[in-house]
């Protein structure tokens, strides 16, 4: 079996600018994730869209813990997140027919007129629907950008090369609270340009996307051969790559006998790489993360900061993500997935625990926390967001990515992004609710789950590390305690093929 030294690359301008472009899928993703918090905070749009709401804000003896909680302000958030998972199916299969390049595009389509809808909105179905268009951008990027990063990196390098769309997506998160920090003074339109200013990195990446090149892998599955060992020649640098051309079409002629890859998906050979794909979003988003980064400001308000500095610490965790991000991309491909994970399940758990039961004990129904306390609090956030930031952030991102063979890799990976926005949906239509009627026990409840994550990271998730994308199956699968019991080849199941 060809092994990573075998094959030859080079790092050129090309191709990092191909990872960098496609990277920006991530950051109007994570620029979402930090823009609405920040928006739903600010007075002018409450005022206009959410007046009760904003009643609620005022009344300084109103539940600390409840005035934000409002079905329909959370709806303005969520509703991204579900018009997303629809579209990830859509998306898997404009990747396997038309490729991953032209997907990138069309998501950059819909992330400019998702813009142009939300950032004019007069009324509440023109917010809503440019948050829907928004969703099927996110849709289309977020199953096609990780997936075209893992098939055109280097093996050596494709953990951190993957992990730049999660470097890109804390990226957004910080511009956005950098943004929403100026922005929140501009009245009575702060929150109009907070969501205009996305249309920035959609157009750059609408552009940009014109110079991509198609993956090899995607144009040898579509029978383009010599345009495929043309692109691998391109962003590899070097003439001579024929033993990853032959290994990557050998992939490619498994995959043409599979006619229907989701119902390859239900094949007992495709349960290991599923259900890792999916658990790792859920748990991913059960961490917690997304309830702290889009609501940062308004749970920083409920601690009693005033709008400028909850706005401000936003600012400071959004920064942290990012600058913890590059440990990722440094790490990732020197010790492995596994350690990363696990070491972030303690230091995420200790952290959940602390923030409640601060605020358990010091956070009453009405008044504000102690200044002191507080701070401790937003320092438990950016140690929390810290350790999330190298792994469970880019990993669950890129593990789904390069675990499935090429058969069923845009099929598979769909059913992994729709579980991501089904778990951002239910998450962000429900922290508020869940932060109105648990309090500080919220945070325990995230704790738990952390546990969980930890427990499943030991069994069950296998080590990929310095394995070809194409080897997947034969390196890992067949070669785990657990998952190869799922790979017998001579069973009648896994001799049909559909």
């Amino acid at each position: 079996m060809a092994n990573a030294e075998v094959f030859k690359s080079k790092i050129t301008v090309y191709v990092v600018a191909c990872w960098i472009v496609a990277a920006f899928g991530g950051l109007m993703f994570g620029y979402d994730i930090g823009i609405s918090g920040g928006v739903t905070a600010m007075d002018d749009f409450l005022i206009k869209f959410f007046p009760k709401v904003h009643e609620r804000k005022l009344h300084a003896k109103e539940d600390n813990y409840c005035k934000y909680d409002d079905q329909l302000l959370q709806l303005f958030t969520s509703s991204l997140y579900l018009a997303a998972l629809v579209a990830s199916f859509g998306a898997s299969k404009a990747c396997r027919i038309f490729g991953r390049k032209p997907t990138i595009l069309v998501a950059s389509l819909f992330f400019i007129g998702g813009v142009g809808f939300s950032a004019l909105a007069e009324h509440k179905w023109m917010l809503i629907l440019g948050r829907i268009l928004f969703g099927i951008g996110v849709g289309f990027g977020n199953e096609a950008v990780p997936v075209f990063l893992s098939e055109i990196a280097p093996v050596q390098h494709r953990g951190a090369v993957n992990i730049l769309f999660q470097l890109f997506v804390t990226i957004g998160i910080l511009i956005a609270g950098v943004v929403n920090y100026f922005t929140s003074t501009l009245h009575p339109i702060g929150w109009r340009v907070s969501l205009a200013i996305a249309g920035i990195p959609g157009l750059v990446l609408f552009f940009g996307s014109m110079i991509l090149t198609e993956t090899p892998a995607s144009l040898i599955e579509r029978g383009k051969d010599t345009k495929g060992k043309a692109a691998l020649k391109k962003i590899r640098g070097v003439d001579n790559v024929d033993d990853e051309y032959e290994e990557v079409k050998r992939a490619c002629e498994i995959a043409k006998e599979v006619k229907q890859p989701f119902k390859k998906l239900m094949k007992r050979s495709s349960v290991p790489p599923l259900v890792i794909g999916i658990m790792l979003q859920i748990f991913q988003q059960m961490t917690g993360i997304n309830a702290i980064m889009f609501y940062a400001p308004v749970l920083f308000q409920t601690m009693g900061f005033k709008n400028d500095a909850s706005l401000l610490s936003a600012v400071i965790t959004g920064t942290v993500n990012v600058a913890s991000t590059f440990v990722s991309i440094y790490l990732v491909d020197k010790i492995g997935r596994r350690k990363l994970l696990l070491q972030a399940c303690v230091q995420m758990f200790i952290c959940q625990v602390s923030i409640g039961a601060i605020l358990l004990t010091h956070l009453n129904t009405t008044g504000t926390m102690d200044k002191g306390l507080a701070v401790v609090v937003v320092v438990l956030v950016c140690l929390y967001v810290m350790c999330f930031a190298w792994s469970w952030g880019p990993l669950g991102w890129l593990i789904p990515s390069e675990t499935f063979p090429l058969e069923t890799r845009t099929s598979g990976f769909a059913f992994a992004v729709s579980s991501n926005m089904l778990m951002t949906f239910l998450v962000a239509q429900a922290f508020l609710s869940m932060l109105c009627h648990m309090r500080a026990f919220i945070f325990f409840f995230f704790s738990a789950w952390i546990l969980v994550m930890g427990l499943f990271v030991v069994f069950l998730v296998p080590e990929t590390k310095g394995v070809p994308i194409d080897s997947i199956v034969e390196r890992v699968w067949k070669q785990h305690p657990v998952w190869k019991k799922f790979m017998d080849d001579d069973g009648p199941k896994n001799k049909e093929m559909v």
